[in-house]
């Protein structure tokens, strides 16, 4: 049974339902927590902002919106939503509460990824970019007064907030493009394809296990033998979706010396920002990829 996590994004936010919050504020609400942290970042106290899904145990794609998560939207000038069939509990929630004054980011909408693509646009670097410009537009929208304010904090956000960020995916993608690599599941792929890698695993193998399902016996077989000659140099999984077929392939890539690097669907730590979280991250491909090509 999933739980219902209301969470805390690191700048002016609220781990309870959203309320009308003082005059000129803007309440926002996010549909998961990466994207609300970089939406409260970019409002600093302009805005008032809850984030449903912060918990790293609750899966996205199978969470259950509570009657308290549609007070919360019913309340909000601005949803934030990802879309491309990820969220579609959040799509119904909004179309379920309408407001003639709402204004709803869809991100799939924002970056050009229709239903059937990669959903997992928070680990495109050129997408969060395009993102932030979207969020800080819609701001302007609501709140005109205080354009110059949210101007400014977009630029410290993409100048400071996501320099190492925006550095580390430079410095790997110099590094390492081209690079062999395998991956348990789809939000590898985005991430893969900002840093120049070249992901091996089958497409169809990523996607099943992404959504749950179960893989072909042809795939493992696939990449049973990219691991075994060593095809891959670094193998990325999503800690928080290690299913016996994904871990399976984790010890196979040690027991063969691939390192191997984690990362997770949702922001883990909750409480981190969405640029902590990718750094350790990034770092972690980073230093698995020296380790496989011997260099630094």
């Amino acid at each position: 049974m999933l739980v219902a996590a209301v969470g805390v994004a690191p700048v002016a936010c609220s781990t309870a339902p959203a309320a009308t919050g003082s005059p000129g504020t803007i309440t926002v609400v996010a549909a998961e927590n990466f994207w609300g942290s970089i939406a409260a970042q970019l409002g600093g106290d302009h805005v008032k902002l809850t984030s449903i899904i912060s918990n790293p145990d609750t899966d996205p794609h199978d969470y259950e919106a509570t009657a308290g998560d549609a007070r919360t939207v019913a309340s909000a000038r601005l949803v934030i939503v990802n879309g491309i069939g990820y969220d579609a509990w959040a799509t119904k929630l909004v179309s379920a509460n309408p407001a003639p004054d709402r204004t709803v980011l869809t991100v799939g909408d924002v970056v050009g990824v229709q239903e059937g693509g990669n959903p997992h646009r928070w680990y495109s670097p050129s997408d969060v970019h395009r993102v932030v410009e979207q969020i800080t537009a819609d701001y302007k929208k609501l709140d005109p007064a205080d354009a110059s304010a949210f101007d400014q904090r977009k630029q410290s956000f993409e100048n400071t907030g996501l320099a190492q960020y925006d550095q580390l995916i430079s410095t790997i993608k110099t590094k390492y493009a081209g690079t062999p690599i395998g991956a348990s599941e789809s939000i590898v792929t985005p991430l893969a394809e900002g840093l120049g890698l070249k992901m091996l695993t089958p497409e169809s193998f990523l996607d099943a296990i992404s959504e749950g399902s179960d893989p072909t016996a042809a795939d493992k077989t696939t990449i049973d033998n990219q691991i075994k000659s060593k095809r891959i140099k670094i193998y990325v999984y999503n800690s928080q979706n290690a299913t016996p077929d994904v871990q399976a392939q984790v010890n196979e890539a040690k027991t063969a010396g691939i390192p191997v690097a984690t990362v997770t669907e949702t922001m883990d730590p909750a409480t981190a920002t969405f640029q902590d979280w990718q750094v350790r991250q990034l770092r972690g491909i980073e230093s698995a990829l020296a380790k496989a090509t011997g260099t630094s």
